[in-house]
């Protein structure tokens, strides 16, 4: 990942964002509708974790149902992270407002089919469907942010995406869990919400302004408009670690805490909540930042870092929430701060293809997450020496990016000495 953001980004942001409006109803409706539209795949997520107790008995009859029915979870963020790139290439030569009106119509579909489906593989199908609308929907939102949007304005509105998908993780848990007392199949019909978001998105959601060819540009600003495939490999492979960080306290806090000898599910449910709070506090402080994000990533790594090293070497519960609410102060600026920086270099061309380049890494990277600390844990003995592991690697990936920017910062220097008179 680059050291700072290049000249092109801003010649990028210059000639790509549109002029629209920052205040009032119109605005207000169409920021809540690309927040909502951006918490749907986090609905997917989690609404239905709570009764898959249930889904496991009812289909205890079915062959392999032990192993199949927790993809029924899993398969949306698989099949998001191996469709976002698609999704993001459809979106720059369809539109994205088209593509985001139809896909969220058929999240409602895909969506509630478990209600009247009574094979397990067809659920799992429809999971998969599921994750496919997801991918498109979650591009399309960012994109559009990133299409309306520059500058601080920008950073502020991603921030908000992340603070409004945390707070909704908890949210959809506990709906999903009240829910699902009346039965397992219940929770599904929350998926049709995205019947009543589809027209409103419809109607309030502007079309992108029309951007200058690549011929219109002036000399300096063509060289933006080739891919930036070197830059966004960069930040998408960081992107793929810092999801694995983002996530591993909100899977793995309730084991931890099972480890330390908490069974109580409302103290466990209560610690998850301060620390989901803890990520939106770091969302806030990103969006209250006035300046690039780039620099920012190594320090905000190792707050991460500095999080992981407290859960390793907690005893007790107590400083295991200190621990998880340090990091995850972390990773609500994380996330943003990654995410702003990858907007920076892509013109609006290309701001599809390369948002589902970013989501395909993020959902790619907290697939992985439980399988990695997973096989960690079996190497080292122990979820919490797992943690430690994750938080070494951590403070070593802030260590190299930081070395990589002085490094970058001298050759500026010695490469251009004049600037220094």
């Amino acid at each position: 990942m680059p050291g700072s953001v290049p000249p092109s980004a801003a010649a990028v942001d210059e000639f790509a964002s549109p002029a629209v409006a920052v205040s009032g109803p119109a605005h207000l409706l169409r920021v809540s509708l690309l927040m909502a539209g951006s918490c749907l795949p986090i609905l997917g997520a989690v609404l239905i974790a709570p009764v898959l107790p249930k889904m496991q008995d009812h289909f205890e009859s079915t062959p392999g149902a032990k192993a199949l029915v927790p993809l029924a979870l899993t398969v949306p963020a698989l099949a998001l992270a191996l469709l976002a790139p698609f999704a993001g290439v459809i979106v720059d030569r369809l539109g994205r407002k088209r593509l985001l009106i139809v896909t969220t119509l058929l999240y409602a579909v895909f969506g509630t089919a478990p209600l009247y489906l009574d094979s397990l593989a067809a659920i799992i199908a429809s999971r998969a469907l599921v994750g496919i609308a997801e991918a498109a929907i979650m591009t399309c939102c960012t994109t559009l942010i990133g299409d309306y949007y520059s500058g601080h304005q920008r950073m502020k509105y991603l921030a908000l995406q992340t603070m409004c998908a945390s707070a909704s993780a908890t949210v959809f848990f506990v709906i999903g869990g009240a829910a699902g007392s009346a039965g397992w199949r219940v929770p599904f019909w929350a998926y049709a919400v995205s019947l009543a978001l589809a027209p409103l998105m419809a109607t309030a959601l502007p079309n992108p302004a029309a951007r200058p060819t690549v011929d219109e540009l002036p000399a300096e600003a063509e060289v933006s408009r080739r891919f930036p495939w070197r830059q966004l490999r960069g930040i998408c492979a960081l992107t793929f670690f810092g999801a694995m960080v983002f996530y591993t306290v909100p899977v793995e806090m309730s084991y931890l805490l099972d480890d330390l000898g908490v069974k109580n599910s409302g103290v466990i449910g209560l610690a998850t909540a301060v620390s989901s709070a803890a990520t939106v506090g770091g969302a806030i402080t990103f969006a209250r930042l006035q300046r690039s994000p780039d620099p920012l990533v190594p320090a905000v790594l190792a707050l991460c870092a500095a999080g992981f090293g407290v859960m390793f070497l907690a005893g007790n519960a107590p400083l295991l929430v200190v621990g998880a609410v340090i990091n995850c102060v972390g990773t609500g600026m994380l996330l943003p701060a990654l995410l702003t920086s990858a907007m920076s270099r892509l013109a609006f061309e290309d701001r599809g293809r390369g948002t589902g380049l970013w989501m395909a890494a993020f959902f790619g990277g907290e697939f992985v997450c439980p399988l990695v600390l997973l096989a960690v844990e079996s190497a080292v003995g122990s979820l919490a020496g797992a943690v430690g592991v994750l938080g070494l690697a951590a403070a070593l990936v802030a260590v190299g990016l930081l070395a990589a920017r002085r490094r970058a910062g001298a050759v500026d220097a010695r490469l251009l000495p004049e600037q220094t008179t």
